[in-house]
């Protein structure tokens, strides 16, 4: 533990569990001031209970659903009351379902861009303005590996996940004026809840166990770029050459994904 981050402001989205939790505890432990937002309250209260016990700092917990503009605008009025700044923004708030796109109901499709997309890129926005009144301040959003690499079952969950990755990389160059840095995290598979709502037959986690990550492990590496001008995080490195070789060789990275990577 260490005082990095004393008297620095991180807001932290889908931070009930998994990564996002992982990254508050962790930016907590770093004397953070961290800003909790998920739509479970008693595991946020839980959390929040956490890290201010390793922070020394005070923690705020907003239960919010992402996908709910109104619930964004409630949080954020919240957050600028308890706060005057804030230099970090991490988004990880997302989900996922596993299933032949010709199967999926539109319902679920509309979800999960509303989450995993538009309410990413709202929230972003009413942050990111604090941030460009402060010329400063970096912002952290969760895409997936899955944004770079087709697997079948995943049509809709890869392209809110690629559009959260192409959203970023024009973000950045928006905002760079501004001294605003923007960071994609891009994650193979990660021990999470995540797969109890995508991958219900349990079939795919046991396929991938060679590439599943801990949840600590990803937030480390992520806080440790805190204010750094990574452009992009792929995780584990096995992937992320995947990634590079699927855009050299399209054809043969399809025939690959086919037979290694589609086992869902």
């Amino acid at each position: 533990m260490s005082d990095s981050l004393r008297n620095k402001v991180v807001v932290v989205t889908g931070a009930s569990s998994g990564i996002g939790r992982s990254i508050a505890l962790e930016t907590a432990g770093r004397g953070a001031t961290v800003i909790l937002i998920a739509r479970n309250a008693v595991k946020l209260e839980q959390i929040a209970a956490e890290a201010q016990e390793v922070s020394g700092a005070v923690t705020y917990s907003f239960p919010t659903d992402i996908g709910e503009s109104s619930e964004i605008d409630a949080t954020f009025n919240k957050i600028i009351q308890v706060t005057k700044h804030v230099d970090y923004l991490v988004n990880c708030a997302g989900f996922g379902k596993f299933e032949q796109f010709m199967e999926t109901e539109r319902r679920e499709v509309t979800e999960m861009f509303q989450v995993n997309v538009l309410g990413l890129m709202y929230f972003t926005r009413l942050i990111g303005r604090v941030m460009m009144d402060q010329k400063q301040g970096q912002i952290i959003n969760f895409g997936s590996i899955a944004g770079k690499i087709p697997t079948v079952k995943s049509a809709a969950y890869s392209a809110s996940k690629a559009a959260v990755i192409q959203f970023s990389n024009v973000l950045r160059l928006e905002l760079k004026p501004f001294g605003i840095k923007v960071m994609t995290v891009n994650p193979g598979p990660v021990y999470t809840n995540f797969f109890n709502i995508a991958d219900k037959s349990g079939n795919y986690v046991k396929n991938v166990q060679q590439f599943m990550l801990d949840p600590d492990d990803v937030a480390w590496q992520v806080v440790h770029y805190f204010g750094s001008n990574k452009r992009e995080l792929n995780l584990p490195i096995s992937l992320a050459v995947m990634a590079k070789l699927y855009n050299l060789f399209p054809q043969i990275g399809d025939a690959l994904s086919l037979k290694f990577a589609s086992r869902k």
